[in-house]
């Protein structure tokens, strides 16, 4: 089978962590055009060799890919902090997560991978939580831990840290927006040092790298792809909790939510998902009735369309590198669409529209986000 065909990373094969490393560190190369460029060249090394001539057909003549002296200073880094680099290719690296659209093709880790590999439930929501919700956050952890679940959350102020701490002992993963060993936020520090002791923090930024603004997006995907459900527990109505919860429902997840006052505005998030069809729960035991009545985690993940698949028939003859990029842009806007309706309304050969969609991405006039969609940057 060919597995990129399907919107799953391909294998990796005779490659090391630099030639890993300098691909997805490479000028608008993101998890989506590193599995793709694998699919295509067998290998990261090959991939990298074929970068500056796809960059140049783009009409990007100075295009460098990654130089190995970065590559060489971020193992340098990982290795300072202590970190395992997980690569894709891993036994080790988890199964549920690698199934995702955009599945980090680099994981660093501080900590027991195994964790990551467990039966996961995240635990999620605001920072800002009135101390009901502080509370409900730490019997949820508490339980689920108590059953045989892993805690995820992303360390962030509120739920997140209650979480955290209510699963210590029964284990935790932390994903982080920035680099394993920059702890945010701060006061969090020493409860991150406990977690690396029993459980473990991870991420696909390199070490060292403080969180922005958009790095806790692309944390939320990772967040919810390690788990089996997302339990929301207090967020507003236009919260980033409800970014990792669409993620959720994206990847094939279950989300589950825990009511609120209607009154209370910390709560408007959760009443949303539950009328928009999420899982009403109280308490762990809830939880775990609705994964067990449920089918098995890599049953009920939804199947997506193939992203790749040629769906249409060849036209009669080949269109244009230019014209169809033309084309590809007179069709998307700043708003994702989906690639597998683009390629079907073009009209061409998957191949081909794939072909000029990377050579677009390599201009920067494209972007490729999570769930198979692009749009214009």
């Amino acid at each position: 089978m060919d597995s990129a065909r399907f919107g799953m990373p391909a294998p990796i094969t005779a490659d090391d962590d630099m030639s890993v490393l300098r691909l997805i560190r490479s000028r608008r190369v993101g998890p989506a055009t590193y599995h793709r460029m694998i699919a295509e060249h067998g290998s990261a090394r090959a991939a990298l060799e074929a970068l500056p001539g796809i960059a140049a057909a783009a009409g990007i003549a100075d295009y460098r890919t990654c130089p190995e002296a970065v590559a060489a200073a971020e193992l340098a880094a990982g290795r300072r902090a202590g970190a395992l680099l997980l690569r894709c290719d891993s036994r080790d690296y988890p199964d549920a997560l690698r199934e995702i659209d955009s599945a980090p093709p680099i994981l660093w880790v501080r900590g027991d991978p195994s964790w990551l590999s467990r039966q996961v439930v995240a635990v999620i929501g605001a920072r800002n939580a009135s101390s009901l919700g502080l509370r409900m956050a730490r019997g949820m952890a508490a339980g689920l831990g108590e059953s045989g679940f892993t805690v995820a959350a992303g360390l962030a102020r509120g739920v997140d840290t209650a979480a955290h701490t209510a699963a210590l002992s029964t284990g935790t993963i932390a994903v982080m927006a920035g680099g394993v060993d920059v702890i945010y936020p701060p006061e969090n520090a020493a409860l991150a040092a406990q977690i690396a002791e029993a459980g473990v923090i991870v991420s696909e930024q390199p070490p060292g790298t403080e969180p922005q603004a958009r790095h806790f997006p692309t944390r939320n995907r990772i967040v919810s792809g390690l788990s089996a459900a997302v339990v929301v527990i207090e967020a507003a109505h236009r919260s980033g909790t409800l970014i990792t919860a669409k993620n959720a429902l994206d990847q094939g997840r279950e989300v589950m939510a825990v009511p609120g006052h209607p009154m209370d505005a910390r709560a408007s998030g959760c009443n949303a998902l539950i009328r928009d069809g999420a899982t009403l729960v109280r308490s762990a035991a809830d939880v775990a009735d609705a994964l067990a009545a449920i089918a098995p985690a890599p049953e009920r993940r939804r199947t997506r369309q193939p992203a790749l698949l040629d769906t249409a028939p060849a036209p009669p003859r080949p269109t244009p590198p230019l014209q169809l990029e033309g084309r590809i842009l007179s069709r998307l806007t700043p708003s994702p669409t989906e690639e597998n309706d683009l390629i079907r309304d073009l009209g061409v050969p998957a191949a081909s529209a794939s072909a000029a969609i990377l050579s677009l991405e390599l201009q920067g006039r494209v972007t490729r986000m999570a769930g198979g969609r692009v749009a214009l940057s």
